[in-house]
């Protein structure tokens, strides 16, 4: 038991570590540090530089009243004068020592603690050649501390070494550096502790981001991050995370709508196709009733394929799996042919057909699939219009956008109805279309739309008709060619 406890406190240890918490927390303990050492090492320096320059204008001071002694009273005031001094101050933290031009020693204080001192040359030379004061700092092997000596030429050919201990400096920084580390020592564990809560703290929008993505499942999708001021960044993840779980749902049940919609189109077909091949295997029909079935099945074989080709192309286009070929291409006299085309039938139903273009409107687009898009608009007015009625496509071009507009005077669509025709297999009246179609056009039209960089809407009104428009950008963006379906096709034929 307690080997299995070690075990599981073992693991813990190496997950926390592993933790951005831990590593965040790591990282300010080690900024906190680093931060207080370089601070610490600025009013370290920067106190040796004061209390240094402050000796040496001690020391230039000292100097300064022996070359005003020498100057009124002569050698032998400066040499009592350096002798009280010595006494003063202690033997051992001041010494003084008078040389001459060649740097002999013609009388000093008492110097038997500083007998370790020599007297430098260099210092010598440098006031022989004209400086006024030099100074040198030197340390003894057996001594903890520094010693400040300043050479200056006092006149007369008398030089004065006059050199300082700097023990009090020396235990002030010691006593400093203690009281640093001590105090370091008992801010690291705080400031510790402070990061660790501060990393969970910034974090927790993590913990809830991941709790809800482990909550989510195929069968349930409705989990959301709960939104809270955890600040901009993780806020932008939490909604972006759930943007993404939106979209998901979306996806998830439009696939289930549209594998319900698969199964419930495809299935007449089938059992249609299926009952004319029994009755060819079970009866002895002349040879024009099986071709009469043979046709039929052939028809509906091909409304199948239809029906999985637009299915496919759909899902390609919004997918972006396809490729399209974009090229310059004339709008106008792409809605021109389209009219043409459809003439035809709405003459049959004794509707008119109405074409409204300016001469020439240049985009760059898919020909063959503008063309079926206004083809299935078209076919959809025509289909959908009474006999006597009208339709009519329009094109206009303004200054960033280009409308293409289809009205008829048809039946309208019920308001209940218009927020969803524009997906896939959904029919608004499938009686009103007299069982033609698979409700997919409306759907495979705003596909192209949105693959030129534009999209589709629609109005209608019970009695009075429907409108649909295209919006599409004058100048669209560069299009990947990933992003498009090809048609084999090289015609203009619809």
């Amino acid at each position: 038991m307690v080997q299995v406890n070690d075990t599981m406190c073992i693991a813990k240890l190496k997950k926390m570590r592993s933790s951005l918490a831990f590593r965040l927390t790591l990282w300010y303990a080690s900024v906190f540090t680093l931060s207080s050492c370089l601070a610490f090492l600025f009013f370290y320096l920067l106190i040796i530089a004061v209390i240094g320059e402050g000796t040496d204008r001690d020391l230039k001071e000292q100097a300064g009243k022996f070359s005003r002694l020498l100057s009124s009273r002569g050698i032998a005031a400066v040499k009592e004068l350096t002798l009280l001094e010595a006494q003063a101050a202690g033997e051992r933290k001041i010494f003084f020592r008078l040389l001459s031009l060649r740097g002999e020693t013609f009388s000093s204080s008492n110097m038997s603690y500083w007998q370790d001192i020599g007297i430098s040359s260099r210092a010598v030379r440098e006031l022989l050649s004209g400086q006024s004061h030099v100074f040198d700092s030197r340390i003894l092997p057996d001594r903890r501390h520094r010693i400040r000596v300043l050479y200056t030429n006092l006149g007369r050919g008398i030089i004065l070494q006059l050199g300082q201990s700097m023990e009090n400096l020396s235990r002030f920084m010691e006593a400093f550096r203690k009281i640093f580390f001590l105090t370091m020592s008992f801010l690291i564990i705080p400031a510790a502790i402070m990061g660790w809560f501060m990393a969970r703290k910034a974090l927790s929008g993590l913990g809830e981001v991941t709790r809800t993505a482990r909550s989510v499942s195929a069968k349930d999708l409705k989990g959301r991050v709960p939104l809270k001021k955890w600040g901009s960044e993780i806020e932008e993840l939490a909604q972006t995370f759930n943007g993404m779980l939106d979209r998901m749902e979306q996806l998830v049940t439009g696939m289930k709508e549209m594998s319900d919609n698969i199964a419930h189109d495809l299935k007449s077909p089938v059992t249609r196709i299926r009952g004319m091949a029994e009755i060819a295997l079970t009866t002895d029909s002349a040879m024009e009733d099986f071709q009469g079935m043979s046709a039929d099945i052939i028809a509906e074989c091909d409304r199948l394929l239809e029906m999985i080709h637009t299915m496919l192309l759909i899902s390609r286009s919004k997918a972006g799996l396809g490729v399209y070929t974009f090229a310059d291409t004339d709008l106008a006299e792409i809605i021109r042919e389209a009219g043409e085309l459809f003439q035809v039938p709405a003459e049959d139903k004794k509707i008119r057909l109405k074409t409204e273009t300016p001469e020439h409107c240049r985009f760059r687009g898919d020909t063959k699939m503008l063309q079926r898009l206004f083809a299935n608009l078209l076919d959809n007015a025509i289909r959908h219009t009474s006999e006597g009625g009208e339709v009519e496509i329009s094109l206009s071009e303004k200054e960033a956008e280009i409308c293409i507009s289809v009205r008829d005077t048809g039946s309208g669509i019920p308001p209940e109805h218009l927020p969803h025709i524009f997906k896939r297999f959904y029919r608004a009246d499938p009686s009103r279309s007299g069982g033609q179609g698979a409700g997919l056009g409306l759907s495979l039209a705003r596909a192209v739309a949105e693959a030129h960089g534009g999209k589709m809407d629609a109005e209608s009104e019970l009695g009075k008709g429907s409108v649909f428009r295209v919006r599409l950008a004058v100048s669209p963006e560069k299009f990947r060619s990933s992003d498009f379906f090809e048609y084999a096709s090289s015609d203009r034929r619809f």
